[in-house]
């Protein structure tokens, strides 16, 4: 996390309290960090980067779940079939949604989390394991200090909705979206909720619309 003090501190400088970490002033900086903690060591050591996206004049944040394995090995967040479906909810193009100067993305876990195991028939589940808990707690905060302009946050999924909005159900959060505001609470667009977007043709009608309005606003400000 933070970096060792150099050997050549001044004398008399006041030491860091224990568990403290040293301010970093990009979110490259804070990248490396992330990258090199003990904690992610099993993910850089196959090449992975953490798919934590942004800038400083970013507007838009989407807390999303955590990367899939396509996402985590080409290293572009909603480069599938759920990000298609998000883009279109917002009313983006794929140059908006992928500036990073515009839109920031900042995951629960920014690492793939790995598949659900298989059973004891051997059937494996459909679905990725839950990003790891400790990942926010300890990463969020830092990032979120290095985005100071943005506007509306998409809070996407139990996972972030439980963090960012506390409790509730996310299709109560969802017809309520508007109460949340500049917290935008979502379903999460993959293909395995196609079965909830059916079950509550409200969101397509209504929750739809005024997310696209949101965001341009936000972009626009």
């Amino acid at each position: 996390m933070r970096a060792a003090a150099c050997s050549g501190r001044r004398a008399g400088a006041r030491r860091r309290p224990p568990g403290r970490l040293d301010p970093v002033s990009t979110l490259d900086e804070l990248r490396a960090e992330i990258a090199a903690h003990e904690s992610n060591a099993w993910a850089t050591a196959q090449g992975w980067k953490p798919l934590v996206i942004g800038e400083p004049s970013a507007r838009i944040l989407i807390l999303s779940q955590a990367p899939g394995r396509l996402a985590q090995e080409s290293g572009i967040a909603f480069d599938d079939p759920s990000g298609r479906l998000l883009r279109s909810w917002m009313g983006v193009t794929d140059a908006e949604f992928w500036d990073p100067a515009q839109v920031a993305i900042l995951p629960m876990d920014a690492y793939f989390p790995g598949s659900r195991p298989a059973d004891g028939a051997g059937r494996r589940p459909s679905g990725d394991l839950p990003p790891r808990r400790d990942f926010a707690e300890r990463w969020h905060p830092r990032v979120l200090e290095l985005l100071p302009e943005v506007r509306l946050r998409l809070v996407i999924g139990g996972y972030a909705q439980r963090r960012y909005l506390g409790a509730g159900s996310v299709t109560d959060n969802v017809r309520a979206a508007e109460s949340f505001l500049p917290f935008f609470p979502l379903v999460h667009p993959s293909p395995l909720a196609r079965g909830w977007r059916s079950a509550n043709p409200w969101f397509a009608e209504s929750t739809v619309p005024r997310l696209r309005r949101e965001v341009r606003a936000a972009l626009e400000s």
